[in-house]
């Protein structure tokens, strides 16, 4: 079986035991004839994406990130994706790729909310934070994605539910409820590290980082 090697940064900077935790997430998730591998951006880039400054901040850290990563060729990375659902530094358009300008840069988002709307899906979104949501949206709106949307909820926690499955998964129902009234048949679970947890709620929740990776082995999809 040929192996796809793929590089996923970090949004934020996070300790060495977060990296850990979204690795072996990675590892569960990724089918089989694709390993990936998830690397920090690095300390310029903030700790919790909280504000718009942030998020910027973020978007210029992960696409240094990704510069570095195509001039180290050693690693022979055959993609590359934000390791964050508002793809920072994923380019609204289609482009070549080629060695020349290092491996091509994926994004979760683009992925999941493009297979939904192909489909023909009306779909929604949570997220932590209204920064986050803002983003978001605007990121559908540059993906031409906007009327497949329901609309984004947020879901209004602290950055440490992230890593609290139990937390997030109990705070999905009523956001998820606004969302199904809105037509949405789908909701996309707005963080790329949140385990989705099965439940009887108003409209199925998307894991969009599961979906890509699973339209990433797909035969025929871009890789290099």
């Amino acid at each position: 079986m040929t192996v796809v090697r793929a590089l996923a940064v970090t949004p934020i900077h996070l300790p060495d035991e977060e990296i850990q935790r979204r690795q072996d997430r990675y590892d569960r998730l990724a089918p089989p004839g694709l390993e990936i591998v998830v690397r920090d951006v690095g300390p310029d880039a903030p700790s919790a994406l909280d504000t718009d400054a942030a998020v910027r901040t973020s978007e210029r850290a992960v696409t240094a990130a990704l510069d570095t990563a195509s001039a180290d060729r050693a690693p022979g990375w055959d993609l590359a994706f934000p390791d964050c659902v508002l793809d920072p530094a994923v380019p609204d358009g289609v482009t070549s790729g080629g060695a020349a300008a290092g491996p091509p840069v994926h994004g979760l988002l683009k992925l999941s909310a493009g297979f939904l709307a192909a489909r023909g899906e009306r779909f929604g979104a949570v997220v932590r934070n209204e920064a986050i949501g803002a983003e978001l949206t605007r990121r559908l709106a540059a993906y031409g994605l906007v009327a497949y949307s329901a609309g984004v909820e947020v879901l209004d926690l602290p950055f440490d539910a992230i890593a609290d499955t139990a937390a997030w998964n109990a705070a999905l129902g009523e956001a998820v409820t606004r969302l199904a009234e809105r037509g949405a048949t789908a909701v996309l679970n707005g963080c790329s590290a949140v385990d989705v947890e099965p439940a009887d709620l108003a409209a199925r929740i998307v894991d969009p980082t599961a979906l890509a990776l699973r339209l990433l082995t797909v035969e025929g999809a871009p890789t290099a």
